[in-house]
């Protein structure tokens, strides 16, 4: 990708993550390094047919070949229609967030993750970034993950360099993201001791976060998360089917590393009550945490919290219990935890612009620091 003209630019990032609950935006002025001006933020909920078509889709894809899924065109019909709705989605969302005196110059468009299976060096990621560059009348980056997956990376987490520019020589520090999968930016030291490189991190996917909790209390209760973790706090964990969910083979292999919403199977669980179902998928995301911080070469000062499950109070107490670590709501920082990866990619649009990387081996196993994205023209 070309090097941008202007490295300061008025940057909007949009984010959909696993938990299938709308787009979230974040507008930036920065230059994709160290200049981050914050501007405002906001969210837009999918509406019912559009998240019903979603959920149906994840539920169907497990099944469908990843040589039919590389092609647009084996794509099946509930797939497009997919796509489209995602892209009408964002579409809508940006023209109600965006006043005339944004004077926005650049979109981060992270589209909706349908599978991510990097044992095959694929994900998928819907949404027409061409379209809404044509419909916005701006220039939009889209496609964040596939250069690194193309160069040997895992293609997630992306956010870590990110959180290395807020935290800044605050070290070590450990930055966790709750959204349907968790994920953990552990930043040491400023300069590595072993690689003379400017950062000293590591990152990966720790286990489930939001996504398991928010299906079980979905289908048990009709509600679509778990408010302040109430359901969770009312129930017991259950021990055993505890034991057995951390038995899965993914906490066993070392970082980097990432995983898709749908790897951990919930059948352990699936005879308890809907309290102790909670109790139990909650102490799941926190012991995943814990365990991850086995991996990271020094513990950290303290856990800061990002994403939508730090609103989760039985997490964060659960959290705070198994990892042994003071717990830190972002937004105590100066941070704006509801939207920080929409931010995120709002910086790494502009930094992909400016060709500079988006990942390193350390944070996603990529063979060396990687820039990417792909450039959707406006006209």
């Amino acid at each position: 990708m070309a090097v941008a003209e202007k490295s300061l630019k008025a940057s909007l990032g949009l984010m959909s993550g696993t938990s299938l609950d709308g787009v979230d935006l974040a507008l930036l002025v920065t230059d994709g390094a160290a200049a981050i001006a914050f501007q405002r933020d906001g969210f837009v909920p999918y509406d019912a047919p559009t998240r019903a078509l979603l959920r149906d889709v994840l539920a169907e894809a497990v099944q469908w070949p990843t040589a039919r899924l590389k092609n647009p065109a084996d794509w099946p019909p509930m797939l497009r229609a997919a796509e489209e709705a995602v892209t009408a989605a964002h579409i809508a969302a940006v023209r109600g967030f965006v006043a005339e005196t944004d004077n926005l110059e650049l979109i981060g468009f992270h589209g909706q993750t349908i599978t991510h299976r990097p044992d095959e060096a694929f994900t998928l990621q819907i949404g027409d970034g061409q379209a809404l560059a044509y419909s916005l009348g701006c220039n939009v980056v889209g496609q964040f993950r596939r250069a690194d997956m193309q160069n040997g990376g895992q293609g997630a987490p992306l956010a870590p360099l990110f959180h290395a520019a807020l935290v800044g020589d605050d070290r070590p520090q450990a930055v966790l993201n709750l959204g349907g999968v968790g994920n953990i930016s552990w930043l040491g030291s400023k300069k590595s001791t072993k690689t003379g490189t400017d950062d000293d991190m590591l990152a990966f996917d720790t286990g489930p976060a939001n996504a398991l909790i928010d299906d079980w209390v979905g289908d048990k209760t009709g509600a679509p998360f778990d408010q302040d973790g109430a359901l969770a706090a009312a129930g017991d964990v259950d021990a055993t089917a505890l034991a057995t969910l951390m038995a899965h083979d993914y906490f066993a292999k070392p970082p980097p590393k990432s995983l898709d919403r749908l790897s951990f199977p919930t059948h352990a669980i699936q005879d308890l009550s809907c309290e102790d179902g909670a109790a139990t998928l909650t102490a799941f995301t926190a012991e995943a945490v814990a365990h991850g911080l086995g991996h990271c070469p020094a513990k950290p000062a303290r856990l800061i919290l990002c994403g939508g499950g730090r609103h989760n109070k039985t997490l964060c107490t659960m959290l705070a219990e198994r990892c042994g670590l003071e717990i830190v709501d972002c937004d105590a920082l100066g941070w704006r935890g509801d939207s920080l990866e929409a931010q995120a990619f709002a910086w790494l649009a502009v930094r992909a612009l400016n060709g500079l990387p988006l990942s390193r081996p350390e944070t996603t196993g990529v063979r060396q620091a990687c820039s990417g994205g792909e450039l959707y023209k406006a006209g």
